[in-house]
């Protein structure tokens, strides 16, 4: 008889962690995913792209219903998990139904951050989470409306790509003194910046919104300057926060996010956390690609490979932003006692800067050409040495590897 294995959540992670241990071990677990957006998982990355218009909803769906159905997997979206029972091994449902597990997975992802600031909570205020916040800034995206967006991280840049490109009057708040600085580093981001003006966006650095002001709705940002930027439309894009509040009420170990050790296994013997929610060695990595190695990893240990070990996750971004492409690895910024080699043409809008360790390779950021992103990322990750192509690294695989040979 088939083990009852309870998901809850059903985003990215989810998904994976599904098709992986459906590779692995079908038919072996009886499993239900409980989520509480009222549709199937969905690829985030491409939240900006629906917003402009640039790509159908319908193409985001990272897999059809017939892929569940066929896996065995049934599918409760719409709904959300309001307790956690671990002697009874149920969970409640916030209409009353409860579910039987035998393992349960906590892929509960996580929250966009609201600032706490006067006028948060005015009609207009939205944020860039889910499919339901591109639905309100779709609505609310007319041509010649004014909208700032509050934080120059990648969901702020990729809210605002998406509102210009519908016809909207953007401007971005965000109070450190470069754009995606998780990710770039000040001279990349100043390309970043100069690209996104020259689309018509407005970016104010080192900005602290100190209000948003309004009669009945939003109608102004005040920064704590004094300066005041009309917006008829916010968003609010400053971060994530893991969801915990089910983790936490059920008695589990939960510091930023639901700690969980090497095999994914949280502080209750049976329950396992993914992705955004899941807190490693005291990091909560917010991004896709951990989130699809943690869930490889469950998915293993759960087909009966328990010596499957998730060791962390080496930091990488490759997206295309606003419309430009960046790469970042690693230790991208440098740390005392590497060495930097970077090529710069701002003429065309390419930059690379690789930074070494001794003849490693440990970190790399690269703006406008990112085709030799991947290789470099293996680089870090395995640690190779790159003495023998130390000469010729910067001009990528192709041109290194046939030097070397």
């Amino acid at each position: 008889m088939s083990e009852p294995l309870l998901v809850i959540g059903n985003g990215m992670a989810t998904a994976r962690f599904v098709d992986e241990l459906a590779t692995r071990a079908l038919g072996r677990y009886a499993v239900a995913v409980v989520g509480e957006e009222p549709r199937l998982a969905y690829n985030r990355v491409l939240l900006s792209s629906v917003l402009a218009g640039a790509v159908p909803l319908s193409e985001i769906e990272l897999k059809p219903p017939k892929w569940w159905t066929d896996r065995g997997v049934t599918l409760l979206y719409g709904h959300r998990a309001v307790s956690i029972d671990h002697d009874a091994r149920r969970v409640r449902l916030a209409a009353g139904a409860t579910l039987p597990y035998a393992h349960l997975v906590l892929a509960t992802g996580s929250k966009p951050i609201r600032l706490t600031v006067p006028g948060n909570d005015l009609p207009g205020v939205l944020t860039f989470r889910d499919l339901g916040d591109v639905a309100e800034l779709q609505a609310a995206a007319v041509t010649g409306t004014s909208a700032v967006v509050i934080g120059g991280g990648l969901l702020g840049l990729e809210a605002a790509y998406g509102l210009a490109r519908a016809g909207v009057k953007v401007g971005i708040v965000h109070l450190m003194d470069r754009l995606m600085e998780r990710q770039l580093d000040a001279r990349s981001a100043a390309m970043l910046k100069q690209a996104i003006e020259k689309q018509g966006v407005s970016v104010h650095l080192g900005a602290q919104t100190a209000a948003i002001r309004g009669d009945r709705r939003a109608e102004a940002v005040e920064l704590a300057d004094g300066q005041l930027l009309r917006a008829d439309l916010v968003v609010m894009a400053v971060g994530i926060r893991p969801n915990t509040e089910l983790a936490a009420s059920a008695g589990l170990n939960v510091n930023r996010g639901i700690v969980v050790g090497d095999g994914l296994q949280t502080s209750l013997a049976g329950i396992y956390a993914i992705g955004e929610c899941a807190e490693h060695h005291g990091t909560c990595y917010g991004l896709v690609e951990p989130a699809y190695e943690q869930a490889q990893v469950l998915a293993r240990r759960l087909a009966g490979q328990p010596a499957a070990k998730y060791a962390g996750s080496v930091l990488a971004t490759n997206l295309k932003v606003s419309g430009v492409h960046v790469f970042s690895a690693g230790d991208f910024l440098g740390s005392p006692g590497t060495n930097e080699i970077v090529f710069a043409d701002p003429g065309l809008g390419l930059y690379k800067k690789l930074v070494l360790d001794g003849d490693r390779l440990v970190g790399a950021v690269l703006y406008g050409d990112t085709a030799d992103g991947l290789w470099y990322l293996d680089l870090i990750r395995s640690g190779t040495p790159v003495k023998g192509l130390r000469d010729s690294l910067m001009f990528g695989r192709a041109f290194a590897e046939r030097t070397a040979a």
